[in-house]
């Protein structure tokens, strides 16, 4: 059997710009030494008599061996650049195609969510794996990620259903995609399939902590305090991606305030940061991006920037530059900038 590593080529020649940004170096079809140090886990290739007939038995157990420490070493949250096209790479050696260019998407998103790439690049990149193959379930998988992206769930699902319902690993990629289209598609259907979806959903996010995507699907399913965490996570994993606007007006939203609003929302981590990089330099001056936040109406995030701002006072330079805010501004904000002043 005669393999070509296409789909692994074509989709991964977007990630040039990727790698280039990052200074880091993807690693092909190589399993570098951190795989081959990671615990095995229980992942299986879906394509398992193309696979038998492919490949001898040590050859099998060497090949599904790595796609079981890719797994444990997403679930363990060590993600690294590259890995999921390692997993593409193998899979598409292994004859297991759909899984090939599920996993190459997966990293794909991944560089999206961080806002590395366009939406508009990974379509171009499925459109070159239709482009170039005739294979079904390799059209059916591109067909269904396109989409899926473009939020088009019964299309995506069906796709997704016929390749990925009985694979092996419930958290793998194709898995959670068809689990975000059945909640979109079912949000209003009866309340004990909802939360048994929910629970599907949140049992699998051990291997999506680093994903962004995975949060903001789980901000837009969920409601309440857990949309809240979703989005929170999303943000702090991505504060300048995609996503992050729009997990802003979750968190909104969720504190009462307007949608609009959104934008002035910086999550507890983000203002940590900010503090942080200020108190380092010592420029207070790197504080003014929390001004829009200390002026909105009373909310957590608001409440927690102004504590935060407060211990700040015993800093001669960070008290007059507080104070100077203080008497230059009105209403509301002169409000909050006096009483951080008060220390």
């Amino acid at each position: 059997m005669k393999i070509k590593f296409y789909l692994f080529t074509l989709i991964s020649s977007l990630l040039v710009l990727v790698t280039c940004g990052s200074g880091k170096e993807t690693h092909g079809g190589e399993i570098t030494s951190q795989v081959q140090r990671a615990v095995l886990s229980s992942g299986r290739t879906e394509s398992e008599s193309a696979f038998r007939q492919a490949f001898s038995e040590p050859e099998r157990a060497k090949l599904l061996g790595t796609l079981d420490e890719i797994a444990e070493l997403e679930r363990a949250g060590s993600w690294f650049q590259g890995l999921a096209l390692t997993e593409s790479a193998i899979r598409e050696k292994a004859g297991d195609y759909a899984g090939a260019v599920a996993a190459a998407y997966k990293e794909l998103a991944w560089a999206y969510g961080l806002g590395l790439i366009k939406k508009e690049e990974i379509e171009q990149g499925l459109r070159n794996v239709l482009a170039a193959n005739d294979e079904e379930n390799t059209e059916m998988c591109a067909n269904a990620i396109l989409a899926f992206i473009n939020e088009r769930w019964d299309d995506a699902s069906s796709g997704f259903n016929r390749l990925f319902a009985e694979a092996d690993e419930p958290d793998g990629i194709g898995r959670w995609m068809n689990l975000v289209c059945a909640m979109e598609k079912n949000n209003s259907s009866a309340e004990t399939d909802y939360r048994r979806l929910g629970e599907a959903y949140k049992s699998i996010r051990a291997r999506y902590a680093h994903f962004p995507e995975y949060w903001y699907r789980g901000a837009r399913i969920f409601s309440d305090a857990i949309a809240a965490q979703y989005a929170e996570n999303c943000i702090n994993i991505s504060p300048l991606g995609p996503f992050a606007g729009e997990c802003r007006s979750i968190l909104a939203s969720y504190t009462g305030l307007k949608n609009e609003d959104g934008i002035f929302i910086k999550t507890k981590m983000e203002v940590e940061h900010i503090i942080s990089q200020s108190v380092n330099s010592g420029d207070p001056e790197l504080l003014s991006s929390l001004i829009p936040l200390i002026g909105l109406p009373d909310n957590p995030y608001t409440v927690f920037a102004v504590g935060a701002l407060r211990s700040l006072t015993n800093v001669p330079k960070y008290r007059d530059y507080f104070t100077i805010l203080a008497s230059s501004s009105k209403g509301r904000l002169a409000e909050r900038f006096s009483y951080i002043c008060r220390g």
